[in-house]
C-alpha cells in the first residue's frame, strides 16, 4: 500500500509508503487519506492522527505524472488532492506530523493544518507554486504570513527555493526539531501523551484555536479557483513541459 494505514493504542498512522518515487502523492494516494481521515474523524476509537514519511524524505508532494492526467474539464474542488485537503482542515481531532528529509509542495502546505510538528535535523520545506507557473494552495497565502509575517512567507512563495528546518522553527512551522532518528518515537510519544487526556477537552481546544474556519475556507475557495485557472495557463504549460524535458523553463515571453 502506498499509503500505509495502522490503527493502535488510540492512534491512527498514515504513513507516505512510496519511498521508489520519493514519496509523490498520487490521486488514488490522496483519495486513501482523505477516506482515513474522515473515518478516523468518526471514529470513537481513533483519538489522534499521525502523518509520516521515510527516514529519507516525508514527500516531494505531487506525483506530477499522475496530477496532470486528471481531466482538465474535472472541477478543481474534485479532484482527490482536494477533498484531501479538505478532510485534513476540518479534521476535529488532533493531528500530528512527523517530518524527516524534504516535505515539498502539500507536503508544507498541509503541515500548516496540522497541530502538532515534529522534524528531523535533516528536514527541508518548499512552497514552489509561483515557479511552475501556479499560485498557493490550501490557505497557505493566508496561513503562512499569519505564521511567519508577510516578508518571510513572500520569500517563501514568490521564490520558492527551499528552506532548512532552523529557520522552519523559526518561522513557527514547525514545534520541535529533533535528531532525525529521534523524530518519530517523540512524535508517537506525544500523540500518546493526546491520546491520555480528555477527548473532548482536546476536541474543543482544537475548535477555539480553528475559529476563523469560515474565513480560512473561504480564502481556500478563491485560491482553489485561481488555481485551477492558472493550471490551464500557458506559463504552467511551460513550467511543466520544460519539467519533463528536464531544462530550465523560460518565462520571458509572458507579460
Amino acid at each position: 500500500m502506498e499509503i500505509q494505514t495502522t490503527k493502535a493504542g488510540g492512534i491512527l498512522t498514515l504513513e507516505f509508503n512510496r519511498a521508489e518515487r520519493k514519496n509523490a502523492i498520487t490521486s488514488a494516494m490522496y483519495q486513501a487519506m482523505a477516506d482515513a481521515i474522515n473515518a478516523a474523524d468518526a471514529d470513537a476509537e481513533v483519538r489522534v492522527i499521525l502523518f509520516c514519511g521515510k527516514p529519507e524524505i516525508f514527500t516531494a508532494g505531487n506525483d506530477l505524472d499522475d496530477f496532470l492526467k486528471t481531466s482538465p474539464d474535472a472541477p478543481i474542488a474534485d479532484r482527490p488532492v482536494f477533498r484531501f485537503m479538505h478532510a485534513l482542515s476540518h479534521c476535529n481531532k488532533p493531528v500530528v506530523a512527523a517530518v524527516t528529509g524534504a516535505a515539498i509542495g502539500i507536503g508544507t502546505t498541509m503541515l500548516l493544518h496540522c497541530d502538532l510538528v515534529y522534524a528531523g535535523d535533516n528536514a527541508k520545506f518548499s512552497v514552489p507554486f509561483a515557479q511552475l507557473g501556479l499560485c498557493p494552495e490550501f490557505g497557505s497565502s493566508l496561513l503562512l504570513p499569519r505564521t511567519a509575517g508577510h516578508a518571510r512567507a513572500a520569500e517563501k512563495l514568490m521564490l520558492g527555493e527551499a528552506w532548512g528546518v532552523q529557520e522552519a522553527y523559526d518561522m513557527g512551522l514547525i514545534s520541535k526539531v529533533l535528531p532525525a532518528a529521534d523524530v518519530l518515537a517523540h512524535a508517537q510519544a506525544q500523540a500518546a501523551k493526546l491520546v491520555a487526556l480528555p477527548a473532548a477537552s482536546i476536541r474543543a481546544t482544537k475548535r477555539l484555536m480553528k475559529s476563523g474556519r469560515e474565513a480560512l475556507q473561504a480564502h481556500i475557495d478563491v485560491e482553489s479557483k485561481m488555481f485551477g485557472e492558472m493550471l490551464m495557463g500557458a506559463e504552467a504549460k511551460e513550467a511543466f513541459t520544460a519539467f519533463f524535458e528536464k531544462r530550465k523553463p523560460d518565462f520571458s515571453k509572458f507579460a
